[in-house]
């Protein structure tokens, strides 16, 4: 059995914990940044993880992570 390609840009933006949940950034800080406020901001610098919905995708798309 050939082994499975991992998708290169989810192998950048997703991260396994030692539980098996998938941490990710959070989105929206880059684009028009100055109309957000400062606790906004400070607060989308914290990771967040990803839904129990889409948990199975990213992990399929990052098989060798760990």
């Amino acid at each position: 059995m050939p082994k499975q390609k991992s998708h290169s840009s989810t192998k950048k933006r997703f991260w396994l914990t030692a539980s098996g949940k998938v941490k990710r950034a959070q989105s929206g800080k880059n684009h028009k940044a100055e109309t957000k406020n400062r606790k906004r901001k400070r607060n989308l610098r914290q990771t967040a993880y990803v839904s129990s919905a889409q948990e199975a995708t990213v992990k399929s798309m990052i098989p060798y992570k760990d």
